[in-house]
């Protein structure tokens, strides 16, 4: 039973036979030529995705993952010494390490809106920081990957929209399981995975670069000879659009992968999953709460598909590795993970659980009903 929805999806089988079909091509005729003869079904890597997020085909980049996607977009900022980042308590660990790079190579200061009591970034806070320090930069994570937290990035970014600053948002773990309209987001820059909840392969990934930051001539720093024409000896010019932010280099069956993705899930259609895959994870937690020994963490007015626990008796390893034996795929999250969530609900580990729309309810009871075997059988 796959539950590690938020890890990485199962792959639609229209997905893994255009990679296959690409690979084949590549195998017969070279890579070279195989992109060439597919370059129209290439270009629905980014007419694919424009429709899922509302926004124009030359507003997407590639990337290979969102991570990647994150880097380079805080690349093509042009920080200084006492620049202001303002964030959240919960943004991914790899976008928090950044801005600590950040700190450490620029002299940035990282500051971190409080939380609500009952969970979630607090905006009216995170408004008035925004006033205070006029941020050079505002981030968010969506969902977090450490919880079933979601975020409300729409209400952040009315704010920055209204003040005019730069809003990057981290939408991992919510590209496939809700919708996401960049518009009504009001971001400048937002980045995700294509292998979690849109089920397409590893490796793959994007950045949507808004005509704003376009048209202001944000690039990253080091442009590649596919994003830039090289005019004169001492002089390049950016591509217009975001393919500004991509490498010559391209993993054509991985981006013929993910468009033939996009394309199931609009067909299954996201309203529908953004339906079922809280309502699962809802019920989920239902089972779970009432385990003696277990701790659900998902704290916040909103939760998703991503169910985090703790168990008394176990230690992590163990535990993960019972319920690798009996079916169940999940994953384990640290306290290194997640710094500022895990010391508020002290907690070293958890085990998170991701249920989508192709599980069933009988598998999710299945889930709580083994969590309570081994809850009852903890290691002395």
């Amino acid at each position: 039973m796959h539950f590690n929805n938020a890890g990485c999806g199962l792959l639609a089988t229209p997905v893994l036979e255009s990679m296959l079909g690409h690979l084949r091509l590549e195998a017969e005729i070279g890579g070279y030529e195989a992109s060439a003869a597919r370059a129209e079904q290439v270009h629905g890597f980014y007419t694919e995705l424009a429709a899922l997020i509302n926004c124009g085909p030359g507003n997407i980049a590639f990337a290979t993952s969102a991570t990647h996607a994150y880097s380079t977009a805080l690349s093509a900022i042009p920080f200084e010494s006492g620049d202001v980042i303002l964030t959240t308590r919960n943004d991914f660990i790899s976008n928090q390490i950044a801005f600590l790079s950040l700190r450490k190579r620029f002299g940035v200061r990282i500051v971190h809106a409080p939380d609500l009591p009952e969970g979630g970034v607090d905006v009216a806070a995170m408004a008035a920081l925004m006033r205070e320090h006029r941020p050079r930069l505002v981030s968010a994570t969506h969902i977090p990957t450490n919880s079933g937290l979601v975020q409300p990035v729409a209400e952040i970014g009315a704010h920055c929209r209204e003040l005019g600053l730069l809003y990057l948002v981290d939408a991992c773990q919510s590209v496939g399981q809700y919708p996401v309209d960049v518009a009504e987001i009001g971001c400048d820059l937002l980045t995700a995975t294509c292998r979690k909840f849109l089920r397409g392969p590893r490796g793959s990934g994007f950045l949507y670069v808004s005509d704003r930051v376009l048209d202001a001539g944000y690039e990253p720093l080091f442009i590649d000879m596919y994003g830039s024409r090289w005019v004169a000896q001492d002089r390049y010019q950016p591509l217009e659009s975001a393919a500004r932010f991509e490498d010559w280099e391209f993993p054509y069956a991985s981006v013929l992968g993910c468009a033939e993705a996009v394309r199931y899930a609009r067909r299954v259609g996201v309203e529908a999953i953004s339906r079922r895959t809280p309502a699962l994870a809802a019920r989920l937690r239902e089972r779970l709460t009432v385990i003696p020994g277990v701790r659900v963490l998902d704290h916040g007015p909103t939760l998703g598909a991503l169910v985090t626990f703790e168990i008394k008796g176990w230690q992590a390893q163990p535990f993960k590795a019972a319920m690798d034996a009996r079916g169940i795929n999940s994953a384990l999250s640290f306290r290194e993970l997640a710094q500022f969530d895990f010391g508020d609900k002290d907690v070293d580990w958890c085990l998170r659980v991701s249920p989508h729309y192709y599980n069933t309810e009988d598998e999710v009871d299945q889930v709580a009903s083994t969590v309570a075997e081994l809850a009852g059988t903890a290691p002395a």
